[in-house]
């Protein structure tokens, strides 16, 4: 599967996530600033895995892992994670590429809307998704541990 926009046929894939993948994912979302004390990344990918695993994909650039997404839906909304490019690929189309297969899966279900959050002081993650035709929400997120 191509990703398109922008890249020659065939040099862009996206597929799902697999096991040997696990490494360069979480190497890819260190260097992406992703990465939280309180989010283990290993129990969150174990987590995707449970539940439309499939629907963790990775971008493929010239067999090197270029991005990740995870995408979700619980019958509501939909929502997107860990969207990640690599810093030094950025602005080639990987991250509309990601998008797009997303709002396809979700599409393909039925899901009315989209979510996603971006952390405070990401300019350029929110200017991305404006450009993507997303709008802020004047609403407030709120969320709760409930794992130790």
């Amino acid at each position: 599967m191509n990703g398109g926009d922008g890249f020659e046929a065939g040099v862009l894939s996206l597929r799902p996530y697999s096991a040997g993948d696990e490494k360069s994912v979480i190497d890819l979302w260190d260097r992406c600033n992703l990465l939280r004390p309180w989010n283990d990344p290993v129990k969150d990918i174990w987590r995707k895995q449970q539940f439309n695993p499939e629907w963790f994909i990775v971008a493929i650039l010239k067999q090197e892992l270029a991005g990740t997404i995870m995408v979700g839906y619980e019958g509501h909304r939909g929502w997107v994670n860990y969207l990640a490019v690599d810093p030094s690929l950025r602005r080639q189309g990987i991250g509309r590429s990601l998008m797009k297969r997303a709002e396809e899966l979700l599409a393909t279900v039925g899901c009315p809307k989209v979510n996603l959050q971006v952390r405070f002081g990401n300019e350029a993650a929110a200017e991305f998704y404006l450009s993507l035709g997303y709008a802020k929400d004047e609403v407030i997120s709120f969320g709760k541990r409930l794992d130790a």
